[in-house]
């Protein structure tokens, strides 16, 4: 018996894999349990390069104060008016979820709209692969794609190095099936 509950029931987030597909925008209501709010001296090239190269939509706004962008649930920004922003990106980011064959098409929409904004992608040893992007905000984005596990590979003898060992596939560390998840 598991004390955990089995979260993956209200995530977007599908499955990792290369024929994974990401979900739809979603554009309902919720109380948001978390988001990143986001300063902007441009609410008007901020939007523009986080809908048309980070994918995200405009949910609603309040004209020359503030828009609320959103991408699949859970994924949500508020950009707000401010008369500057940092000259630097800090070292602090973060981080949203995408499916492997989104990696490339964002880098690549990102990069046509502003050329020196992107890092990589790369592939982590955690078993992702990442793109750093940073917005016309210098804020510091990363865009993350879980990869297909290899129980076999380089990745699991990493997370083994640390003391991480998988669970058996169709079951979680407690031996539970995990049914349809797995």
């Amino acid at each position: 018996m598991s004390d955990h509950y089995d979260a993956f029931a209200m995530s977007p987030v599908p499955p990792p894999g290369p024929d994974a597909v990401a979900p739809e925008p979603f554009r309902g209501i919720y109380g948001m349990p978390a988001f990143v709010t986001i300063p902007t001296s441009d609410l008007a090239a901020s939007v523009d390069f986080w809908t048309r190269g980070l994918g995200f939509f405009e949910l609603f706004g309040i004209p020359g104060r503030l828009v609320h962008l959103r991408r699949w649930a859970f994924q949500d920004v508020l950009l707000v008016a401010a008369a500057d922003v940092p000259e630097q990106a800090p070292a602090m980011s973060f981080g949203f979820a995408c499916v492997l064959g989104e990696v490339d098409s964002v880098a690549e929409a990102c990069r046509a709209l502003r050329p020196a904004s992107v890092d990589g992608p790369r592939d982590t040893p955690w078993n992702t692969r990442d793109l750093e992007v940073i917005t016309p905000e210098n804020a510091r984005i990363v865009v993350t794609a879980a990869k297909p596990f290899d129980p076999d590979g380089e990745e699991a003898r990493n997370l083994a190095a640390v003391g991480i060992t998988p669970p058996a596939p169709g079951r979680d560390a407690d031996g539970v099936d995990n049914g349809e998840h797995a």
